[in-house]
């Protein structure tokens, strides 16, 4: 069954408002929609609702919920990108960027920063190593793909399936040589969590997610020709080389940044791209921002179920994405 685009984008809208201050009302303490939006509303204009609540609750809603919903929205449209371009890219429905190692090496430069070399660059050392760890990760499959003359995708998806595994070795030895008691707290954020979140922080996922997502959106229709062939790709004037070359910096950029602000959360990237071509087909001009949109919800609801289940106590987001994506790579892996 597929939408018309209209109607799919009304029913998107409409799903993002209700999803977002669900978002901001559940919690261990319920805050009624009605006073989530008049408290925000007072934040954008002051004055215009009458304050009938505390600065207690007025401080969940803005300065600790608000922001912590629009970090899933970020975090989770960024992977729900990267995955799509990535399975479109190697022409293998099960890639993903915690698949192919990306993740595993964005992780591996965060913890590098958060125990070894401090914030020697200020804000941006934390999201700055995790992008450069995602980009060693992108560059050691490409090598060993290359040194084992694998050219099929599956052997791709294996090679960075070697590649994850080695980087999350590498990042456990610096959390095994680091300081005990932050290790205490890596561990946690290797779980995936956005508890953190600030408003004052989420300006870098967000330029960061804006400036890929238009340009992997004005770069979807070459995708489109990459997916049918380096020859078809080639006869239609596209450098392959550098062209697969700027992909794969681009998803390994976004995913850096995204796992530097949230830990490590994985399948979003591989769920949210089959779930959306089931409505709209393959054309990446669609899939690619679509992704975005049905990552961000599902991010969302994952935050939603990691607060309610242990309520008061928060479930690292890792573990509800882990066990809901699980069952989704088994169906993916019996459809394949």
């Amino acid at each position: 069954m597929r939408l018309g685009l209209p109607n799919l984008i009304l029913l998107l809208a409409a799903f993002f408002a209700m999803s977002i201050t669900a978002g901001v009302s559940f919690g261990a303490a319920p805050i009624p929609f009605a006073t989530v939006w008049s408290i925000v509303a007072n934040k954008l204009h002051a004055g215009l609702f009458p304050v009938t609540w505390s600065g207690g609750l007025e401080s969940i809603v803005w300065d600790v919920r608000f922001p912590r919903v629009i970090l899933a929205v970020l975090v989770g449209a960024g992977l729900a990108v990267s995955g799509a371009v990535l399975q479109a890219l190697t022409r293998n429905p099960l890639a993903d960027p915690h698949l192919l190692g990306v993740s595993s090496g964005a992780a591996f430069g965060a913890i590098l920063a958060l125990l070894h070399t401090g914030l020697v660059l200020g804000q941006l050392t934390v999201p700055l190593l995790s992008f450069a760890g995602a980009l060693l990760a992108t560059a050691a499959v490409a090598l060993v793909t290359r040194l084992t003359r694998s050219r099929s995708a599956d052997r791709l998806v294996l090679s960075g399936v070697a590649v994850a595994f080695v980087f999350t070795a590498l990042g456990n030895l610096l959390i095994f040589f680091g300081d005990p008691r932050a290790a205490n707290a890596v561990v946690f954020w290797m779980l995936g969590g956005l508890g953190l979140a600030q408003w004052q922080h989420l300006i870098y996922p967000t330029g960061v997610l804006l400036v890929c997502l238009v340009v992997l959106i004005i770069k979807s229709r070459e995708l489109n020709a990459l997916v049918m062939g380096d020859e078809t790709a080639a006869t239609l004037g596209i450098a392959v080389w550098q062209f697969r070359f700027l992909l794969f910096v681009v998803t390994a950029l976004l995913t850096g940044v995204m796992v530097a602000f949230s830990g490590a959360i994985g399948f979003i990237g591989l769920m949210v791209p089959h779930f959306v071509r089931l409505f709209v087909g393959g054309d990446n001009v669609r899939v690619v921002p679509l992704s975005a949109a049905f990552g961000a919800l599902t991010l969302i609801w994952a935050d939603i179920a990691a607060r309610l289940i242990m309520a008061p106590q928060d479930m690292p987001i890792g573990i509800v994405t882990g066990l809901v994506g699980g069952v989704a790579f088994i169906l993916i892996l019996r459809k394949s």
